[in-house]
């Protein structure tokens, strides 16, 4: 979203709102929520090959909730622990977490990486028209026209 700075002056540059409301935004911000935000976008970046293997899925405190798949990575992440809280700390420039936690997935979603469900398409009834039909015997059967109108025909008839 953009916004003008000054609406008398049209051709004033357009500025991004985002650039504005962010520094807002944190400094509301009382729960550090924004600061997971941006450390759950940048994980991918941060972790590198790792970045699978556990997912951000939260937090407590100054404890970060990861999150995998498989028991056996769980064991194999809790090892990398030292080596995450060094890069999710140095992230933010200031040693935010003190300890790992891995917790199994079981069926729960890491954070970013929901997926919007797309909304079922409300099933539209269609309304016969009262005059379908009366043009069989003016129109060419095998011509286009004729074939399309045919087609139409059939919607009506499957329902």
């Amino acid at each position: 979203m953009a916004y003008r700075p000054n609406k008398r002056n049209r051709n004033a540059p357009v500025k991004r709102l985002g650039a504005k409301l962010t520094p807002l935004l944190e400094k509301l911000d009382t729960s550090d929520n924004m600061r997971m935000v941006r450390l759950w976008r940048a994980w991918d970046e941060l972790m590198g090959d790792m970045a699978d293997m556990a997912r951000p899925l939260g937090h407590r405190g100054n404890k970060l909730i990861l999150a995998a798949e498989d028991p056996i990575v769980v064991q194999e992440a809790s090892y990398l622990a030292p080596l995450i809280l060094e890069i999710v700390n140095r992230f933010f420039g200031e040693e935010v977490f003190d300890k790992v936690l891995f917790e199994l997935l079981n069926g729960r979603v890491p954070l970013g990486r929901h997926e919007r469900r797309k909304a079922s398409p409300i099933p539209v009834k269609n309304k016969k028209p009262g005059v379908l039909g009366t043009l069989d015997s003016k129109i060419d059967p095998d011509s286009a026209v004729g074939k399309c109108y045919r087609a139409y025909q059939k919607i009506f008839e499957e329902e």
